[in-house]
């Protein structure tokens, strides 16, 4: 009976903390549930497009789940390292990017995905942005990283769908200078908001918003946003312009 209190025990306080760490920023539910279910569609959209299903679910649900309790545990609310623990989540992501990118194998599994369905990835990021809009809203990240400041990602995802019918035919991609056109422009855009967001976190090399800094990406489960989101999205855009450059070069 002891370890079965024990269990209860632990299952209640982790319950307890859960509450008290969402009770301290002020957060309705209704923003969590958003995000949490934008992260499903990402995953769920980006499984559709690759061929290997199986294995990248596997390493996706692994990389959700260590980045998820590292963040869960406060990992990386310490903002005074340099460089930042954020980049703990980050900077190994960047890395697997590049090894999907420069190796064989890697190039193989690029190549083999779906571009037509890869291009609808990108209509998460209207979620995104109005889970940013209303986490401005409650004071966690400066109006300056949503579509009232120096945001316009939200563009990327409204013209996906519309990007989506006019460029493809069937399976067959019928207008690709305009398709690798808007591939561009939408990785200008996120670059954008990822530098203007790592710029207005609270880091020693932080360069405005220091009334309201970017803490958001600081707590679960927002870190899934750098971590996951970001990432999903920047390798769909270099995903697309490879295999579009390549289809152009052949």
């Amino acid at each position: 009976m002891t370890g079965t209190d024990d269990s209860e025990r632990a299952f209640y306080d982790l319950g307890k903390n859960f509450k008290s760490y969402y009770m301290l920023t002020n957060l309705p539910d209704s923003v969590i549930i958003i995000f949490l279910l934008t992260v499903i569609l990402t995953f769920l959209l980006f499984i559709n497009a690759v061929k290997i299903k199986a294995t990248t679910a596997v390493v996706l649900v692994v990389w959700l789940a260590v980045t998820g309790i590292l963040s869960f545990k406060e990992v990386f609310q310490d903002t005074s390292t340099i460089p930042p623990r954020l980049m703990m989540g980050i900077a190994p992501a960047i890395l697997f990017i590049i090894l999907l990118l420069v190796t064989k194998s890697g190039r193989r599994f690029t190549d083999s995905i779906d571009i037509k369905k890869l291009t609808l990835v990108h209509i998460v990021r209207v979620p995104v942005e109005i889970t940013l809009f209303m986490l401005s809203t409650h004071k966690l990240i400066p109006d300056l990283m949503t579509f009232e400041g120096r945001n316009f990602d939200i563009l990327s995802g409204i013209t996906a769908p519309i990007v989506y019918f006019i460029c493809f035919k069937n399976s067959h991609v019928k207008n690709r200078r305009l398709l690798l056109v808007w591939n561009f422009i939408c990785l200008g855009l996120l670059l954008n908001i990822v530098i203007n967001a790592i710029l207005a976190a609270p880091f020693p090399f932080q360069q405005f918003a220091f009334d309201q800094p970017n803490i958001a990406v600081l707590y679960f489960p927002f870190t899934w946003l750098p971590f996951f989101i970001v990432m999903i999205v920047l390798y769909s855009h270099l995903a697309a312009i490879r295999q579009l450059i390549t289809y152009r070069r052949e």
